[in-house]
């Protein structure tokens, strides 16, 4: 079939049932636009390219599709660099498709050109520059391919603005054939034998499950393996809702902001099955002393992670899919003498969850920021997808709503992105229109994508937006008057902006509390108003997020609050 290359990307994003794109215009990607308009294909424009980017992503996490972002030459490209490289951190699904100056003038340091192929070669799985309509199709069909087999991640496809003008004929690839890259999803059988040997030796195991669960749409088969063994779980904060918070055998989040039961588990444990984890700095503490009394066992699909940051003495390399289902069916009939040997180190592990629960001080007058997102707990009953921003707002949330379900916490993980809470939450509402979507954002990250709140307006998208105002960059604050003699250099966010008035003024219903008596009346009636509302919640401007683990020291040196 005869058509240009701007058709054809449209074509191709249809070939891979791609219902949506978001993205922003200009110069280098108007024949795109142009044919996007003749097709009547989804594109939801955001008021700024990097808001874009991060809604590609928000989607992709709430929905487990590959997010599409599209973005002109240049100045565009380079706004989406942050999210491309938040993606690339967390393992999310996404093709980033950018315009880029005409071939004869690749190079020359025409109007609007930056490489962005070389800019984002070390923050994408791959990429493409394409110059010639020929090659589309394939590069096309590769990039979504790359994009979510194996380990997730983003993969950015440059087109040079003349490709998009240019007929040829179209035909689809059927298949992919890709040297070099062979993505694993069956491992080696034998080493499941091994894993299972262990289990059986072992009198103090632990489960320490990560965002690779949720990436691989495991939770079901994780919690099977877990009601199969009755062994004791942890999560990183990737790794929250694969398990109810309420499971009996859940611990809670691990780590610097980790709670007493899952640090000492971690630290007093004989064996650490780490499932779809990095083992990230902020989960191990001082790495020579993480799990020191234990063997490890890693799952994984990435064999690069494997003995990156901690050594494992086995591997398990290949999708959760086929190795977690591998496990149980080889456990078979020992469950139950699995569960009868690690009865007293859950009872021993569940008493410390009991003993030393999460606790704030709930100061008189004050509106608690733990105490808001334990309000949202209660009266959604973890049934909403939660996307928080970076910092307390971020760590609050994680330990205190109580998320009952995968894919229901979405977070800038590995490179902790502040201003991704708002065009997160868009892109995720945007992909899942029948749930309810609550952000919770602190008033610094809220300010960096604040522009976004017009996009929610302009879509009639839902989201409700919880900030939660302390008028302080409230994390690097806190680390401020731990570690630098309380001198607050440039954190102090006191200022003019009436973020009510803001709302209000992008057409999204603003509501305040500075109470506590308010709280509950006015988070009731935001979660049932249809359109977008933003919350204003004054919280007290010092109040620190424990218990803490101090950067480099070991997970049983927790600073704990309450």
């Amino acid at each position: 079939m005869i058509m240009t290359g701007a058709e054809a990307i449209i074509e191709s994003l249809r070939n891979e049932n791609v219902d949506v794109a978001f993205g922003y215009p200009g110069g280098a990607v108007l024949t795109l636009y142009d044919a996007l308009y003749k097709a009547d294909f989804r594109h939801i424009l955001t008021k700024h390219e990097q808001g874009a980017v991060h809604a590609a992503d928000g989607y992709a996490r709430a929905t487990g599709k590959v997010g599409v972002v599209i973005a002109t030459s240049g100045p565009g490209a380079t706004n989406l660099v942050t999210g491309i490289a938040t993606a690339y951190m967390d393992s999310i699904p996404m093709v980033a498709i950018t315009g880029q100056v005409a071939v004869p003038l690749i190079g020359r340091d025409s109007f609007q050109e930056a490489d962005i192929r070389g800019i984002t070669t070390p923050i994408t799985k791959h990429n493409y520059l394409v110059k010639t309509v020929e090659e589309l199709p394939r590069a096309l069909k590769e990039a979504f391919y790359i994009a979510r087999t194996g380990r997730p991640g983003p993969v950015v496809v440059d087109i040079a603005k003349d490709v998009f003008a240019a007929t040829f004929d179209y035909e689809y690839p059927s298949e992919v054939k890709l040297r070099g890259y062979r993505p694993v999803f069956e491992g080696n059988p034998t080493v499941i034998s091994q894993v299972f040997e262990e289990l059986r030796s072992s009198r103090k195991p632990l489960l320490f499950i990560g965002g690779g669960v949720n990436l691989s749409d495991s939770s079901q088969e994780l919690r099977n393996f877990v009601e199969q063994t009755g062994f004791p779980v942890i999560s990183s904060l990737m790794g929250l809702g694969c398990i109810p918070y309420d499971h009996p055998q859940f611990l809670g989040m691990v780590g610097m902001h980790g709670t007493y039961a899952a640090n000492m588990a971690t630290t007093e444990c004989d064996l650490l099955l780490g499932i779809g984890v990095r083992f990230d700095d902020r989960v191990t503490g001082l790495l020579s002393d993480f799990a020191s009394k234990a063997k490890i066992v890693h799952f994984d699909i990435d064999p690069a992670e494997i003995n990156k940051n901690v050594i494992a003495q086995i591997r398990v390399i290949g999708d959760l899919k086929w190795s977690l289902p591998a496990l149980i069916k080889r456990i078979g009939d020992a469950a139950s003498e699995l569960k009868e040997q690690v009865q007293p180190w859950l009872e021993r592990v569940s008493s410390w969850r009991r003993d030393f629960p999460l606790t704030y001080e709930q100061k008189k007058d004050l509106v608690m920021p733990q105490a808001v997102v334990e309000k949202v707990s209660h009266l959604t009953q973890g049934d909403v997808v939660v996307v928080t921003d970076v910092g307390q707002n971020q760590i609050w949330a994680a330990q205190f709503y109580g998320f009952r379900h995968p894919r229901t916490f979405l977070t800038s993980g590995g490179l902790g992105t502040m201003g991704y809470g708002l065009p997160a939450a868009l892109g995720a509402q945007c992909g899942l229109p029948d749930k309810k979507v609550v952000l919770f954002v602190g008033d610094g990250g809220f300010m960096m994508n604040c522009q976004e709140l017009a996009t929610l307006a302009d879509c009639n998208f839902p989201v409700i937006v919880l900030v939660l105002n302390n008028q302080t960059l409230g994390m690097v604050a806190q680390w401020q008057r731990m570690f630098y003699g309380g001198r607050y250099s440039h954190t102090s966010l006191k200022g003019h902006t009436d973020f009510v008035k803001l709302a209000e003024a992008m057409g999204v219903t603003g509501l305040r509390v500075t109470k506590p008596e308010e709280l509950d009346q006015v988070l009731t009636e935001a979660l049932a108003i249809r359109g977008p509302v933003l919350v204003d919640i004054r919280t007290p401007e010092i109040e620190d997020v424990l218990p803490m683990v101090p950067a480099g020291a070991r997970l049983d040196q927790m600073i704990m609050g309450g």
